[in-house]
């Protein structure tokens, strides 16, 4: 089995999750770039040169290459490229109207329109604001990533100053300006071989349609302060039974039905409400967390279902959280109940003059950082216990910069210094081993 991965800057999904999958599965593996010296010398995959953000280059540079038994991408900007090169050569994938559709939230809103009312507005460069808006609004690029130029504004004088704003670093973008789900924020992962139908961890069926979707899980995620949305934190949070037809309902309106998907919502007084739908897995290491909490090999099976195997092949019992039970974790542990990832964000700007380390297994070693974000540590290893400060905790630290990086606040993800996952028997003891490594080991910016 031959596997095309399509990939834009090296990511701990792909470099962590994908490729050591790929590895495990005994499978071939050409990365597709078009920032081929990013990845020269990763083991065991070669590298190709391509624009990668182009359908019509991916299915050439296929084409003239070896037979393909898998094209992938997890990358936010390639999901249609690769679904449509999947198409061309006849193999699995999805369908690139339905990732066209999610990438853009402008189509989204529209996709979406019939499923639940939530205004929104396009607006072209050059065109004019909307009037008669129900502020407060979120404005944010109808194509955009990682809370970038995404504000929210109380009236038109603030949404006149914030499109002017973002006109400047994005003078060509289409932007939305939509209605603030007020409520809680949550997310629903999920796994699908095919067609519309969710099914949650106890079995039940939520919509017809051929092919299952599978509720992996969800999380709970704290926001900073407004007008910005950074997302500070992720709590371990399947999503409430009663939420799930209509999250179904959303996801079959865009038309997600194979693979996985990461959706963020928000549980308004109307009910839940759809934030975005993100048509791959989710990032920022709550991949490898959502791997620790259902104990599976999650980055396999994604690729095991491009490769056409369907979700009855695998192991779905063992979906969901079970009990703290000795042996339902790996091969030296117990299977946690609980889990976080705890975005560490630079507070001001300044210069890194002391950083934790990578923290990935109990010997503490850092990884050899001269191609930051290419060799990612461990991130699927053990993890360190903490025994002081929670038993039964596991602790993982990602650095995402070192000393003497310049740090410029941005208000977005951008402004992470590292990400610091934990997972336990319940809240308490994972809250008490993360407040302990976060005091033991600051970030200092100067």
């Amino acid at each position: 089995m031959r596997l095309y991965l399509t990939t834009l800057n090296p990511t701990d999904s792909v470099t962590g999750g994908f490729l050591p999958a790929a590895a495990a599965l005994g499978w071939d593996v050409t990365i597709l770039t078009d920032q081929p010296d990013r990845y020269a010398g990763y083991p065991g995959c070669e590298v190709v040169a391509a624009d990668v953000r182009d359908a019509r280059a991916v299915i050439d540079t296929v084409a003239a290459h070896r037979p393909p038994g898998v094209i992938f991408s997890n990358s936010d900007h390639l999901q249609a490229p690769a679904a449509l090169a999947a198409e061309y050569f006849g193999l699995p994938g999805k369908d690139w109207r339905a990732c066209v559709t999610a990438k853009n939230k402008a189509l989204t809103r529209r996709a979406l329109a019939a499923v639940e009312p939530v205004r929104s507005v396009r607006i072209p460069p050059g065109g004019d604001l909307p009037l008669d808006l129900p502020y407060p609004v979120v404005v944010k690029p109808a194509l955009g990533v990682a809370s970038e130029d995404v504000v929210l504004v109380d009236g038109p004088d603030a949404l006149r100053v914030a499109v002017a704003e973002i006109r400047e670093r994005r003078p060509a973008d289409v932007l939305v300006a939509e209605e603030y789900l007020d409520g809680p924020v949550r997310t629903l992962e999920t796994l699908g071989d095919g067609g519309s139908g969710v099914r949650d961890a106890g079995g039940g069926r939520h919509s017809g349609g051929g092919g299952v979707r599978r509720v992996l899980g969800g999380f709970a995620t704290t926001l900073g302060p407004p007008p910005r949305f950074i997302e500070e934190r992720l709590d371990w949070r399947p999503p409430d039974a009663g939420h799930l037809p209509h999250l179904s309902a959303a996801l079959d309106a865009v038309g997600v039905g194979f693979g996985v998907c990461h959706t963020e919502y928000a549980v308004t007084r109307d009910g839940p409400r759809i934030i975005e739908i993100n048509y791959r897995l989710i990032g920022d290491t709550c991949d490898f967390l959502l791997a620790d909490l259902l104990g599976v090999p999650l980055h396999e099976w994604i690729l095991r279902i491009h490769a056409g195997e369907p979700l009855s092949a695998f192991d779905l019992d063992a979906f969901g959280v079970g009990s703290f039970g000795v042996g339902s974790y790996g091969t030296d542990g117990p299977r946690p109940a609980y889990g976080s990832v705890v975005s560490l964000v630079a507070e001001r700007s300044g210069t890194v003059t002391a950083a934790p380390p990578d923290l990935s297994a109990p010997d503490l070693s850092a990884p050899d950082l001269s191609a930051p974000g290419l060799f990612a540590p461990d991130l699927s290893a053990p993890g360190l216990f903490a025994p002081d400060a929670g038993d039964g905790v596991r602790l993982w630290h990602r650095a995402l910069r070192e000393v003497g990086d310049h740090v410029e606040v941005t208000g977005t993800n951008r402004d992470y210094l590292g990400l610091l996952r934990a997972v336990g028997p319940d809240r308490e003891r994972v809250d008490a081993a993360v407040d302990a490594f976060r005091k033991e080991h600051p970030w200092v910016l100067a």
